[in-house]
């Protein structure tokens, strides 16, 4: 089970990677995250662990599975029958960035839950990319046109 969502930001690209790689303040820009805290450090690189607590959601750990800097990280969260895997990407554009997120279940266990989680899910990546765009956009102002 394959969920996306992107939206674009009229902020610089490094900035918007800036808000969205500071992934332990995930939950001062979006209701989709209740808690996130690092394991291993709150930087992320390959191998790092983060906990994440969600609403209606029991807390998960996702491991770092791939960085480019600036560019994307994948994290991955692995269950008994189950992988989930998340692809945060921010590309350069005109005005400003797009970022997109992919979220793949798989496995017996995990295409079941992402079927029937599919609505959430959905809403869920919806909410983190309008708080990451209103976030991003809000510095983008406090900082000036340069930012």
């Amino acid at each position: 089970m394959l969920s996306s969502s992107s939206v674009g930001i009229e902020a610089p690209a490094d900035l918007v990677w800036d808000v969205f790689s500071d992934v332990e303040h995930w939950p001062d820009w979006t209701p989709s995250v209740t808690r996130l805290r690092g394991l291993d450090g709150a930087h992320l690189a390959v191998g790092r662990r983060f906990a994440i607590k969600q609403p209606r959601l029991p807390k998960l750990v996702w491991t770092v599975t791939d960085i480019e800097p600036g560019v994307s990280w994948t994290w991955e969260q692995r269950s008994p029958g189950g992988l989930t895997s998340a692809r945060h990407e921010v590309t350069p554009a005109a005005g400003g960035a797009v970022v997109r997120q992919e979220l793949a279940q798989r496995g017996i266990v995990g295409s079941v839950v992402g079927v029937l989680m599919r609505r959430m899910t959905r809403r869920y990546l919806a909410m983190e990319a309008q708080g990451l765009k209103a976030h991003s956009e809000g510095l983008k102002k406090l900082r000036g046109s340069n930012a």
